[in-house]
């Protein structure tokens, strides 16, 4: 049989797994959609794909680098063969709970404030699985010999992940990498990046302690009987100096960079130490920055100022100053040669359909948002393929002729160690009613965990990938361009990782996390 009849076969028994097993997929997706378990916390995400992959038949390890809600498993039929790798995520992000419902509301039992999938990461890890597992079959099926590879990222929304398992040699060996993520900008949808890949991203705590607030003025009330007593002066505290980073910052942000070229600086403040308005100075304030930048030199005048705040800031009001990272990744290498050879997957599988159930959901939100529900409410682009050579066109009218990355993600990272490959598949989304302005956000959340709309993302993204996987573990010709391809970028432009082969991925900052009892869960 020959290389093209052998694909063919395989690539058709994958898809056949996919469509056997929807109803299961479904049923996965619904439960790592309602965990919504937030960065570094997503204890039972995580337990739930080691079980299942154990189950199918991988070896995994708990735990990988270091990161307790990461894993890594893998798969070998025969011997030989090349090595595949794609991923999961399964975090969620604090202050979207959402339900899966027509209208908004929160999961029962949590705060609205309490964590929720947006993009839906829920829907980005179970679709990859369907692509993985779907493999395996079909491999199985056809003698197909080689090596499946695939990681647990938990903490993409700080790119906690990849930079550590890169840093520790998981992506080592690998032969090609397919990421996924379901579209939400567009062009970006239904189709594989081409040129222009996601930019830097760093990201840093600035932790302000105050050891020593009685020595901010030793010879104040000398009279007292003790020095803490209530009329003593007392150093302003961390609050203080929190506070003074967190506004000369946002004053500054326009003095950091040109106001062009699509990036930006985000920032949150961590809640640990003394919160309880004692008469004492608060002994620790933490804040996080993360910053998204087209290129490594934008990003280290972003750092530069903000540590150099966070210096001033911590002198004035007496405090000591630590620093953390918790991210610091590359820009993205393009692979046309794996581009290709996904879309060309994509299009034989075709753009995801919203079948009439997905229609009836969409349309009875519409009504009670109080428009008039549609005869085709999801947008057209989610219905729709593009190629990539057509989204870079769109893509770059948008852009400064200078700028070489738009946006950021830390797929990024997985770019630097073998091809990569970065492609969309639409999630569901609304058309906006002429005059009525943007949907509420909730609405895409709740689409993202409806499974009557969410399903045809997964569905669509599973083939997709098994079909990749496949016409590179059957055809050579096709690794050996995107490794020659590979290879060339890297001697052009030598990239080192940004961050030490020992660094330690920050799992014990205090994140936002959940209260346990039992199977009840509280949001605190």
């Amino acid at each position: 049989m020959t290389e093209l009849a052998l694909a063919a076969d395989a690539k058709a028994t994958a898809r056949t797994w996919v469509d056997d097993n929807m109803p299961r997929l479904s049923e996965w997706h619904s439960h790592i959609w309602q965990l919504a378990e937030p960065a570094w916390r997503e204890f039972r995400s995580a337990q739930w794909y080691v079980e299942l992959l154990r189950t199918e038949g991988f070896t995994v390890e708990e735990g990988s680098a270091g990161m307790p809600t990461a894993f890594s498993a893998e798969w070998t039929n025969g011997t030989g063969g090349p090595t595949m790798l794609s991923y999961a995520e399964y975090d969620a992000v604090p202050g979207n709970n959402q339900s899966a419902s027509v209208t908004e509301d929160s999961r029962e039992g949590m705060s609205r404030f309490a964590p929720g999938h947006t993009d839906p990461h829920s829907a980005l890890g179970i679709s990859t699985l369907a692509g993985l597992l779907a493999t395996k079959h079909a491999m199985e099926e056809h003698s197909i010999p080689g090596t499946l590879k695939y990681t647990g990222e938990p903490a993409e929304k700080m790119h906690g992940s990849k930079v550590v398992h890169g840093l520790r040699g998981y992506y080592d060996n690998v032969d090609a990498i397919v990421s996924f993520h379901p579209f939400y900008m567009l062009p970006l949808c239904n189709t594989a990046r081409w040129d222009t890949q996601c930019g830097a991203y760093y990201s840093k705590v600035y932790t302000f302690i105050c050891d020593e607030p009685e020595s901010w003025q030793l010879n104040a009330n000398p009279n007292s009987p003790i020095p803490a007593s209530h009329s003593a002066a007392r150093a302003p505290g961390a609050n203080v100096a929190l506070m003074s980073m967190y506004t000369s910052s946002r004053i500054m942000q326009d003095a950091m960079l040109p106001s062009f070229g699509g990036w930006s600086l985000s920032d949150a403040i961590l809640l640990d130490g003394q919160a309880t308005a004692d008469n004492l100075p608060a002994r620790v304030a933490r804040i996080q920055y993360s910053w998204r930048t087209p290129n490594i030199e934008m990003a280290e005048h972003v750092l530069a100022v903000l540590d150099r705040n966070a210096e001033h800031a911590g002198a004035m009001a007496h405090c000591d100053v630590e620093t953390t990272w918790v991210a610091r990744s590359r820009p993205g290498r393009t692979n046309h040669a794996m581009s290709t050879v996904l879309y060309n997957n994509l299009e034989a599988v075709g753009a995801p359909s919203y079948g009439a159930d997905a229609i009836a959901v969409a349309q009875e939100i519409q009504r009670n948002l109080g428009l008039d529900a549609m005869e085709k409410p999801f947008l057209d682009e989610c219905e729709q393929l593009i190629t990539p050579q057509d989204a870079e066109k769109a893509l770059r009218e948008h852009l400064a002729p200078w700028q070489q990355n738009w946006t950021s993600d830390d797929y990024v990272e997985m770019t630097h160690y073998a091809p990569t490959v970065r492609f969309y598949v639409s999630r569901p989304a609304l058309k906006p009613a002429p005059g009525k302005g943007a949907y509420p956000g909730w609405v895409m959340n709740a689409l993202g965990g409806i499974p009557e709309t969410i399903d045809p993302t997964i569905e669509t993204a599973g083939k997709t990938v098994a079909g990749t996987f496949i016409d590179l573990l059957v055809d050579p010709s096709l690794l050996a361009e995107a490794k020659n391809e590979f290879d060339k970028r890297v001697a052009d432009e030598p990239m080192p990782a940004l961050l030490p082969v020992d660094f330690q991925p920050p799992i014990d900052l205090p994140w936002p996390d959940y209260r346990t009892n039992g199977d009840a869960r509280t949001w605190g």
